[in-house]
């Protein structure tokens, strides 16, 4: 996640400075909260483009207050997800974006503001035929109508946990304890990424048999020798 913040500068009639604080168009003190909405949708005006032409899709553009200030929250993912460093890459492109939009056509975000740029986590609910074909071989639980296609009939939601085998445009293949099923994208809600402790413990049986060999490697009264010298 890349953070910045900066105080815009606004301007009012004739050029003449006017404060941060002001009340502006569409912001009067105490008015509605919907300006947020609006601000929202300039902002992915200016964003949504720049973030398609570096390669990666816009997941999450939110606006929200945090005391005198606004926070604008940016999440971007791709396929095989997206590095550290493209992310601070994306992140400086976000902001020069804005910076021209600003001083073509004024306050994008009026006030301060602090841009956040980060790639999703592994609680983001799967919504999109993208996420399920980013999460292929993961465990996942989700609320599916139905039992699926090529499954024993059944009625009404239900909790289904499966592991991700295929997933496309239109439907997901899961593998559950019941076998593989298929549902379309219409007959499932939010999916959600399982973690899977076990794998982790694994993982670490697996290195422990490499580390032991290079001990055994490391038994000559000679070669400890030559290290100390």
């Amino acid at each position: 996640m890349t953070q910045r913040g900066r105080a815009t500068r606004s301007t009012g009639p004739a050029g003449r400075p006017r404060r941060a604080d002001a009340p502006r168009g569409g912001e009067r003190a105490g008015g509605p909260r919907g300006d947020l909405a609006a601000r929202r949708a300039r902002l992915r005006d200016v964003i949504e483009p720049v973030v398609t032409a570096a390669g990666y899709d816009l997941e999450e553009l939110s606006v929200s207050r945090a005391g005198r200030r606004h926070v604008v929250r940016v999440i971007v993912d791709a396929d095989g997800g997206i590095r550290l460093d493209a992310v601070a890459e994306v992140s400086r492109a976000v902001s020069a974006a804005l910076d021209a939009a600003e001083e073509a056509g004024g306050d994008i975000v009026a006030g301060e503001y602090q841009l956040e740029v980060s790639s999703p986590g592994v609680d983001r609910p799967l919504t999109l035929p993208r996420h399920w074909r980013r999460n292929v071989g993961r465990l996942v639980k989700v609320t599916a109508r139905g039992a699926g296609a090529q499954a024993e009939p059944a009625t009404g939601d239900r909790q289904v946990t499966g592991r991700v085998v295929e997933a496309d445009d239109e439907r997901v293949v899961l593998e559950t304890d019941a076998g593989r099923a298929t549902w379309t994208y219409a007959e499932l809600g939010p999916g959600r990424v399982q973690v899977e402790f076990h794998r982790l413990d694994e993982i670490e049986e697996t290195d422990e048999p490499d580390d032991m060999d290079d001990t055994d490697d490391f038994d000559d009264e000679d070669d400890v020798e030559d290290e100390e010298r």
